[in-house]
């Protein structure tokens, strides 16, 4: 866990471990990305109605993190005894505390809107996260700004106006108008606020770098567990506030699918959304704070899929447009980031070229 995995880190076993822990992270952002959504729904469609617990389980599961803190701890603790028990400094775990609430509030946002959407609408929504990414990620952490990116930017936007633009063919049974347009609202709105919250990450591991200190995956992992207290203890708040708590044992027997299985959804849940975040942050750490918007706006066509499968949506001719329009700008972003790559790499090597032909006398 102490292993140091940054882009500089020595050469074999350092790119080894590096890449050990980008697709790791890939493949908790894949599992969380495609599975939190799903089971978020099914809890609101088959009979769920608490929007601060579905808040709730976004992050309630904070706690599995303790295990890997501690094991963490307890081989420094064996090198070293006087170790301290956290890696992170006292003022990154302070920010760590204020994107955990941040986080929280973008829960509540997120899951208040898919109470009355359809998963498949709220992913291609959810998408648009990788437009705010862009440019928050210019804002704050100063990742400059491309033909590419701006083109998906665009996209993407109009990908939003067009399912925007068709009401009518897409709103859960029971679901009024105006709870849809509510709904579309806020979950524009918890993609603006999560397309915020990455570039704040990124920024806290440079902060965290300051003094030639080593960011480590170790670190990391401590903030998301910062991040994650904070985050559910404000849901926890919203949860005492609406009376929760008394309501899930009523929420349970009435649920349709039986009691058990709505507290395997709710366990369930909360485990494919800790992944999801751990993901995230993690995929920030080994690559940078775009890639983890890229991998997101991925794993896209493989919800709307599984939304059509396990929770029989429809898919409407505008979701086809849509997700169309979010595949291009994904495309495109994703080309000129290559592009851009690559021309970097035959910049480097000519750089190196010169170099050696100039030290050969």
């Amino acid at each position: 866990m102490d292993v140091e995995a940054r882009k500089d880190a020595a050469p074999a076993r350092g790119k080894a471990v590096r890449r050990f822990l980008v697709a790791l992270n890939c493949g908790m952002l894949a599992l969380g990305a495609i599975g939190g959504p799903l089971l978020s729904r099914l809890y609101f469609s088959k009979g769920g109605h608490r929007q601060w617990l579905s808040a709730w389980l976004e992050t309630g599961g904070w706690p599995l993190l303790l295990v890997p803190v501690a094991a963490s701890f307890g081989a420094r603790r064996a090198r070293d005894r006087g170790a301290p028990v956290l890696l992170t400094p006292p003022r990154i775990l302070l920010a760590a505390a204020g994107l955990g609430v941040a986080t929280g509030v973008d829960d509540f946002v997120y899951a208040y809107g898919l109470a009355y959407l359809p998963v498949s609408t709220s992913a291609i929504l959810i998408s648009t996260q990788l437009a705010f990414t862009v440019f928050f990620a210019f804002l704050v952490v100063r990742q400059r700004l491309t033909a590419a990116s701006v083109n998906a930017v665009a996209l993407l936007t109009v990908g939003a106006v067009v399912l925007g633009l068709h009401v009518s063919s897409d709103r859960p049974p029971g679901v009024t108008r105006g709870r849809y347009w509510l709904g579309f609202s806020l979950t524009l709105c918890a993609a603006a606020l999560y397309g915020l919250v990455l570039p704040l990450v990124e920024l806290a591991y440079r902060r965290a770098a300051g003094g030639g200190r080593a960011v480590t995956y170790a670190l990391v992992v401590e903030m998301q567990l910062v991040m994650g207290f904070f985050a559910t203890a404000f849901c926890t708040v919203g949860m005492v506030v609406n009376k929760d708590f008394q309501a899930i044992p009523r929420e349970a027997r009435q649920y349709e699918l039986g009691e058990a299985r709505y507290y395997m959804v709710l366990a369930w849940a909360a485990v494919l959304w800790q992944c999801f975040f751990l993901g995230a942050v993690g995929v920030i750490f080994c690559v940078h704070t775009l890639l983890a918007g890229i991998l997101i706006a991925v794993f896209i066509p493989v919800t709307e899929v599984a939304a059509v499968i396990f929770l029989h949506e429809k898919f409407s001719s505008e979701k086809g447009v849509a997700l169309a329009l979010s595949l291009w700008g994904l495309a495109s972003y994703s080309y000129g980031e290559w592009s851009q790559a690559k021309a970097k790499k035959e910049k480097k090597s000519e750089e190196d070229d010169g170099e050696v032909a100039q030290a050969v006398p």
